[in-house]
Formats: C-alpha cells, structure tokens, sequence
C-alpha cells in the first residue's frame, strides 16, 4: 500500500474534520431524518430526502478521510536535521529570477496545499523542480506559461 505523505498540521486538521464530523454533524443529520420521519410520508417528504443525501455525503467524507489517515506518513519537519536541502514539509523562500521578487513556499501533501497560502503540494511542478535541492541553487521551473527561473534563498524545517 502507498503511503502519502503528510505534515503534523495536514494530519491533525483531517483529525478535526472526522472528530467534527462524527460528534457533531452525523448526530445533526440522524436528528433530522427523525424529525423529517415525523412529517408523515416519506415519498414525497423533501426534508427527508435532503437528510438522507447529507447523510449520504458525511458518511463518505468519514469513510475517505478515516482511509487518508490509515495510509498518511506523518513527517514532524522540525525533528529532523536540517541540512539545507528542500525535502517534503520544508519551508522555501526563493527568489524569483525575472522579477527580483521574493517568495516563500512550504511544501505540503495534495490535502493540505492553498497557494493563497503559499502551501504547494508536493507533486507541484514547482515542488518537484525543488525537492532536493539546497540553499543558493538555481532552479528551473517549468510552467504553462514558460520556464521560471528561481535561486533558493533560504530552507527552513518549521
């Protein structure tokens, strides 16, 4: 089985949303099938229907996020050594070639990454073009609109 790899963070939201999910929105639903079962006939009973599909819908968001769980690597960044190279969770500042203009990456599992907050994911192209790498390289990346070209100017394993 492939495990996917995930941050501390990344884990324990996931954790949030199961533990949410099961004490308070699964209790809400049953409520309100049973409330809607109240209103007699169940044919054409719309309240009935909607609650059987939320129902539907929190049950599998459950079944997939207890699934990510069982199969996540959990990697603590900060527990490891740095050694200046750009690895999975690393915190990456670059430097943008064309632009002079900085950015700061961190990279993330396919769960966790939001570019508005500057998470990629590791299977991003900019990602891929960075793992390995150390403090002070050259980077290429290459994006829909061309090649990008970056320096890493900084690696931090927050």
């Amino acid at each position: 089985m492939n495990q996917t790899p995930m941050t501390i963070r990344g884990a324990q939201k996931l954790r949030e949303e199961l533990d949410y999910l099961k004490s308070v929105r699964r209790p809400e639903i049953i409520e309100a099938i049973a409330d809607a079962r109240e209103h007699g006939d169940l044919k054409e009973n719309a309240e009935y229907h909607a609650a059987r599909e939320q129902q539907g819908f929190c049950e599998g968001r459950i079944q997939e996020i207890e699934a990510k769980l069982s199969n996540a690597q959990i990697i603590d960044i900060t527990k490891l050594v740095n050694n200046g190279k750009v690895i999975f969770g690393a915190t990456v500042t670059l430097l943008k070639s064309d632009d002079e203009k900085e950015i700061t990456y961190r990279i993330v599992g396919d769960d966790e990454s939001n570019i508005k907050a500057n998470l990629i994911s590791v299977n991003s192209p900019i990602a891929r073009a960075l793992i390995g790498k150390e403090e002070e390289d050259e980077v290429v990346v290459k994006t829909p609109g061309g090649d990008v070209d970056y320096e890493i100017i900084k690696v931090e394993y927050l």
